[in-house]
């Protein structure tokens, strides 16, 4: 396989395995979206790390395999491509991305899909389809000035530049910089930390922020509010608070 899945202590990694770069071709693509759906649906899976291995975390799409499409071929597979990584940005659980090495076109738009981005200090990220002719196909027109604002976003999509860590952390583009060899321990530690949070808790936050982004203020404050509600109904909360009156703030076991 191309891609596994393995889960341990509440947190599932899910990792490319495509040598030498992790290039993104449509089978890739597909099992992305396949394991994206199973650590969804999967109790086991309390938070998700992204991950290509400790020289490269995704060099980009299988340009081989591309340059013999042509435009009908394309119509047919765009939509599959952004599902694919859609299915990664919609796992309702804290998903972190451990970027070594390369993050280029596809792989920068994998890293996009995550809630927070760790980076190894000699990592290089950036959207370079311009070169090619082409625009990010991937999400990354949306995602990456979303992110980061439109003037950076466009700065990097059109000239198809690569930004190394340094700047990727002050433009926003990650949101820590480690050395390398210390990039998935970190990010596996921050999974595992939130792994043993308020499952329903965290799912509300996400969505709530996922969702306002993406709609008017008043829409946002109606999803957060409804969430907010209901989180009264769960046991978690009940267990929080409990702990807060009894034992002080943080000290909380959830289940």
């Amino acid at each position: 396989m191309t891609v596994h899945l393995e889960v341990a202590e509440g947190v599932g990694t899910l990792r490319l395995d495509r040598p030498p770069m992790n290039a993104l071709d449509v089978a890739v693509q597909e099992r992305i979206r396949e394991l994206a759906e199973e650590a969804t649906r999967r109790d086991d899976v309390r938070a998700v790390v992204l991950y290509g291995g400790e020289k490269v975390f995704a060099a980009g799409a299988d340009i081989k395999e591309m340059r013999a499409m042509d435009h009908a071929a394309m119509v047919l597979r765009a939509r599959g491509l952004q599902d694919s990584f859609t299915a990664v940005a919609r796992i309702p659980k804290p998903v972190v991305a451990a970027v070594t090495g390369y993050a280029l076109g596809g792989g920068c738009e994998l890293a996009l899909c995550a809630d927070y981005r760790i980076a190894a200090d000699n990592a290089k990220l950036g959207q370079p389809e311009i070169l090619l002719g082409l625009i990010p196909g991937a999400g990354g027109t949306q995602r990456l000035p979303r992110l980061i604002g439109p003037a950076k976003a466009k700065d990097l999509i059109f000239t198809g530049r690569q930004v190394k860590a340094d700047e990727a952390l002050a433009i926003g583009l990650v949101d820590r910089v480690v050395p390398a060899a210390d990039v998935y321990t970190e990010a596996h530690a921050w999974a595992a930390k939130l792994a043993q949070g308020p499952a329903i808790a965290l799912r509300a936050a996400k969505e709530s922020i996922d969702t306002g982004l993406e709609a008017d203020l008043d829409t946002g404050l109606t999803v957060e509010r409804t969430w907010f509600a209901g989180l009264f109904a769960t046991e978690d909360r009940e267990r929080g608070m409990r702990s807060f009156v009894e034992d002080g703030p943080g000290k909380a076991k959830f289940r």
